[in-house]
């Protein structure tokens, strides 16, 4: 015999009306009563049809979650399983599945998200990246279309609700780190300077050096770009200037272990000769030689809270901005050494 609604909330000792409002995850239920009536749902085997509640409630139960390049090449990247792992966590928390972006161009993600809103295919949206002048985040904030960003805007960060890092300060205190290690020259491989992430690690690696009254110099930086068409040749330049660095930042892991296997060619030894020192924590960096030191950005919560953020938008739309900072912690392995 189907179990229905009505059998839930006879059994938990609630209207029918409530049960429907914990299968919503309205707020204005308490968390014992959600408990209480999800043990039952749970003990009876009741399955809410989602699908013609959706349609009665004009929601889709679903997020759209937009990533800077196509699937095949974000997978690539440890970081992007991690966030939509936080963000699975929490969407799943209040029944809402997700719609992961398939588009391999800008173009091509701008013209999947407008179908993602014109065809009401989401409730709302979350942008795991912060590009400069980026026209898809500027159309979600001209329709008001329910969004969160994973990382700080280039602009109207007033208006956006965003979680990230303070990207300044972790550079900063990266470059402060081997300072007191006893590190004067140190280098810079920097990431794609049209995403808001890179340029902020750059300022902050940059300040860092002036604060600090050490070498400035171009010399000691490599963008993205440069890096990846000149790969090896880009490392023995910089190790054959006339001060070579004594130690590198690295923007990410995944440039750390290319940096460290660049060097070997070189007969350059990390952290005999070299100190190395990345961000993002990936879980290989524990097993690679040497373990990598890495700040740990707290990946899975960064996903986990544009999540809650979203859904809070999408629940009701006069819901606050909020900038929410995620914390960060230095995962000290053995690719740096004290000098001097």
């Amino acid at each position: 015999m189907t179990v229905t609604i009505i059998d839930v909330a006879r059994e938990a000792n609630v209207s029918p009306s409530t049960v429907s409002r914990v299968i919503a995850d309205n707020p204005r239920i308490s968390e014992q009563t959600k408990r209480r009536v999800r043990e039952v749902m749970e003990r009876l085997e009741y399955h809410p049809n989602f699908q013609a509640r959706n349609l009665a409630s004009k929601s889709t139960k679903t997020i759209g979650v937009i990533m800077a390049h196509s699937t095949t090449l974000a997978f690539q990247n440890p970081f992007f399983p991690e966030v939509i792992r936080g963000i699975c966590s929490r969407a799943h928390a209040s029944m809402y599945g997700i719609y992961l972006s398939t588009g391999g161009t800008e173009d091509e993600i701008f013209e999947e998200v407008v179908s993602m809103v014109q065809g009401r295919k989401v409730d709302g949206i979350i942008l795991l990246y912060s590009r400069v002048n980026d026209r898809t985040m500027n159309y979600l904030k001209e329709t008001r279309f329910p969004f969160t960003m994973v990382g700080r805007p280039y602009q109207f960060d007033d208006e956006i609700t965003y979680v990230d890092n303070d990207n300044k300060k972790i550079a900063h205190d990266m470059v402060d780190y081997l300072y007191q290690r006893g590190h004067r020259q140190i280098a810079f491989i920097g990431g794609d300077l049209n995403f808001v992430v890179s340029t902020d690690r750059l300022e902050g690696y940059r300040q860092a050096l002036i604060d600090a009254e050490l070498p400035n110099s171009d010399d000691y930086f490599i963008q993205d770009q440069a890096f990846k068409e000149k790969g090896n040749k880009s490392i023995h330049e910089l190790m054959q200037l006339a001060a070579p660095p004594t130690a590198i930042v690295a923007h990410d892991d995944l440039v750390a272990y290319e940096i460290v296997r660049y060097l070997e060619e070189l007969s350059i030894r990390v952290p005999t000769d070299i100190s190395i020192v990345s961000f993002n924590n990936h879980a290989l960096s524990a097993y690679v030689s040497p373990p990598l030191t890495s700040l740990d950005i707290s990946i899975f919560d960064l996903g986990f809270e544009a999540t809650k953020f979203l859904l809070e938008k999408v629940q009701n739309t006069e819901a606050p901005v909020v900038h929410h900072l995620v914390e960060t912690n230095l995962i000290e392995r053995e690719s740096c050494k004290n000098i001097g």
